[in-house]
């Protein structure tokens, strides 16, 4: 053989053992590539089944507090509805007790025109007359408006319990702000 096609052998040969050394190397490497890949795909797998538990438990939680809160929102509802009944019962039977007794002061204002036969009794009957009707006048507007006053403030007066007992059922805040 000459020398040129030893040469040629030998890096021939030299060449094939290279490439077996790099496809096993290779094949090495890509089984590890393979190995990890699987290895991470399990780990991220567990780790979104962690998370879609831990986001189907906290929406459970939160729809549960939501239905709790909605309950109790209904409860105030209910109380201050009536308790606005009840008021409003008070301010109705508020309301014939003062027609009543506009109703008396008219007739009293009324009986006091009634005058005796003497000119000078007459003319004070007419002057006390006169006052006792400004008096019952007045008198029934300031029991009208003290009724219209009383259901003003028996409303807000509800309203406002309603609303602090539905802020007060709800949990306080883990964190208070400073």
């Amino acid at each position: 053989m000459s020398p040129a096609t030893q040469l040629y052998l030998r890096l021939g040969g030299t060449l094939i053992v290279l490439l077996i050394i790099a496809g096993s190397l290779y094949g090495a490497y890509s089984h590890g590539v393979h190995v990890s890949g699987l290895a991470w795909q399990a780990k991220w797998e567990k780790q979104f089944g962690t998370q879609a538990q831990a986001v189907a438990t906290t929406t459970n939680d939160y729809r549960t507090e939501e239905q709790r809160r909605q309950k109790a929102a209904n409860q105030v509802a209910n109380d201050a509805r009536q308790e606005q009944t009840a008021a409003l019962t008070d301010a109705a039977i508020a309301d014939t007790a003062g027609d009543r007794l506009r109703v008396e002061a008219g007739k009293l204002a009324a009986t006091a025109s009634c005058a005796p036969d003497d000119t000078g009794a007459a003319e004070r009957s007419k002057a006390a007359s006169r006052a006792a009707m400004v008096l019952s006048d007045l008198l029934g507007r300031a029991d009208a408006r003290a009724g219209e006053l009383a259901k003003a403030y028996d409303q807000s007066r509800i309203a406002g319990l309603a609303c602090e007992r539905f802020v007060d059922a709800l949990p306080k805040p883990l964190i208070t702000p400073e």
